[in-house]
């Protein structure tokens, strides 16, 4: 398997579609469609190490809480379960983005990073898009004024009774990497 040549297919700040010509085992030659957030594609850049954001586990260390987000998310033209999250912009770091990101969606403030993980695939079949996911201790109080006008977000603290009930509602849409961590959340207490 190898790539040949790569065509850029639209032109937009923070979403591309690119047309990837490869060579299958048989060496027949092939495409397949990706979008990416870069404006070459991983692929052909190898650029995996640099994530394109963050995504922010956060525990409320006063109320002894995670905290989750309902988010209304276009694709899906409906409300999904996770986690607050963002890109990273220009010469930040996971962390930066970390802190700023929760500070926006949540009103809550970073207090200690307890661990960021490597960039991590979302869907492999149909992006390159990597996120690293920061678990952190926060503080404060929940507030929305941080969102902008394109966001209805609405973040709210929950046990591990409470997590384990969203678990077990088939109708609720989850992000799947929130899934698991709430999954797992609701049977230990621990992220």
């Amino acid at each position: 398997m190898k790539i040949i040549k790569t065509e850029k297919l639209t032109d937009y700040n923070h979403l591309n579609m690119f047309k990837i010509m490869y060579l299958d085992r048989d060496g027949s030659q092939r495409s397949w469609f990706i979008a990416s957030r870069d404006s070459e594609p991983k692929c052909v850049t190898k650029r995996f190490s640099v994530p394109d954001g963050v995504i922010i586990v956060p525990f409320h260390t006063e109320r002894n809480k995670l905290v989750v987000v309902k988010e209304f998310r276009v694709a899906v033209g409906d409300y999904k379960y996770g986690f607050p999250a963002g890109l990273i912009d220009e010469g930040e770091t996971a962390a930066e983005a970390a802190k700023r990101e929760l500070k926006e969606e949540t009103g809550l403030i970073l207090k200690r990073i307890l661990k960021i993980s490597p960039p991590v695939f979302s869907s492999t079949g149909m992006t390159d898009e990597t996120t690293s996911i920061v678990y952190v201790e926060c503080g404060g109080e929940l507030s929305d004024m941080g969102n902008s006008s394109s966001e209805d977000i609405q973040s709210f603290f929950a046990s591990k009774e409470d997590v384990a009930a969203l678990c077990a509602d088939s109708n609720l849409k989850f992000d799947a990497k929130a899934w698991l961590i709430l999954s797992s959340f609701s049977e230990n207490g621990r992220i």
